[in-house]
């Protein structure tokens, strides 16, 4: 993705949004993994005999583990679904917040992980690791999101497909979020 000042980013019509540090505790190496397998699971259900939707992945950040997470993508195949656009200044989070259909943190531990309040305050669904603080307060499970645990990494590839489904009520869990953070 580029991105010019005071020009919006190409961003793809669908996407999962994650924002982190690109360091160990916030599994990105799983989130991508789980990505992939989300990808399979999807391509299989499409297979059968209902038209499934595969979404990209974009995922904001930087850090000492990104040679490494573009070497994983590279590997699994990705290249073409999982954006890094790379660090945004918080007045170009809302472009990408705004445009996403969900938002996914990862988490091996976290005290709070505030990025969660903004992406519920955009009016977002959210996937959050059990081991977020904020996971108890503001995940309500099944009304604005799902909490799971970040080293199952077929749980969230579950949780992926199951929230990209056509006929997953998107637009009322966001709606909750936006209530539960208000």
């Amino acid at each position: 993705l580029k991105t010019e000042r005071g020009k919006p980013p190409e961003l793809p019509e669908k996407y999962f949004l994650a924002s982190a540090r690109f360091v160990e505790k916030k599994n990105l190496f799983r989130l991508i993994k789980a990505y992939a397998r989300y990808r399979e699971l999807t391509k299989k259900a499409e297979s059968g005999k209902r038209k499934a939707e595969i979404w990209d992945l974009v995922v904001l950040g930087d850090g000492a583990l990104k040679v490494e997470i573009v070497r994983l993508i590279a590997e699994l195949g990705l290249q073409n679904c999982v954006h890094l656009p790379g660090f945004k200044q918080y007045e170009e989070l809302p472009a990408y917040f705004g445009r996403a259909q969900v938002f996914v943190h990862a988490s091996t531990t976290e005290q709070w992980g505030l990025v969660v309040n903004e992406a519920m305050a955009s009016g977002l669904p959210v996937l959050v690791s059990n081991r977020c603080g904020c996971a108890m307060d503001l995940v309500a499970d099944g009304v604005n999101g799902f909490t799971f645990d970040p080293g199952n990494v077929d749980q969230l590839a579950e949780l992926l497909r199951r929230v990209s489904d056509p006929e997953f009520p998107l637009a009322d869990f966001g709606a909750a979020s936006t209530r539960i953070i208000a």
